[in-house]
């Protein structure tokens, strides 16, 4: 199974994500069903219901966060140059035809925000970085069409991706 690259923050957000899951949220639910099935007849008992299908999700979610930490390998920022673009760089591109300037910060898929400029480095963009120096051109295949950037500048961020 592949390794994917993830940050220590990163790493320990999704430890304490799955504590809380484990520790708060399934002893909320096992009440929830005790609950529900004092309430008589559970065959006919819509809390009853709900409350096994949250446990459903809540177990999904476990499994799913238990098997991300194990398939994650940190990656210290500390360790990083920036020659190229790596994960754990910021990476300022400009789209060649438009001349927007942009600003990413490259983290693993358990991490990434488009909202605060973290992207992937399995996303198109992400995948079209990886390896670029800066004044390299990429073309990247996106959802919108293919779009060429310039990579401007590259920079080693600490784990929250400021510079």
């Amino acid at each position: 199974m592949d390794k994917v690259p993830i940050s220590r923050t990163g790493f320990e957000r999704l430890k304490k994500e799955l504590g809380h899951l484990k520790k708060v949220v399934v002893p909320e639910n096992i009440k929830e069903i005790e609950e529900a099935r004092a309430h008589g007849d559970i065959s006919e008992n819509a809390e009853y219901e709900a409350a096994k299908e949250r446990q459903a999700f809540i177990q999904g979610k476990i499994q799913e966060i238990t098997n991300n930490l194990a398939t994650s390998i940190i990656i210290d920022p500390k360790d990083l140059t920036a020659e190229r673009v790596v994960f754990g760089t910021t990476v300022t591109i400009e789209d060649v035809n438009t001349e927007e300037v942009v600003q990413y910060h490259l983290v693993g898929p358990f991490e990434s925000d488009a909202n605060k400029n973290k992207i992937s480095v399995t996303s198109p963009i992400g995948k079209g970085l990886i390896g670029k120096e800066i004044g390299d051109v990429v073309s990247v295949n996106t959802p919108g069409g293919v779009r060429e950037f310039e990579v401007i500048d590259i920079s080693i961020s600490d784990i929250e991706g400021k510079s």
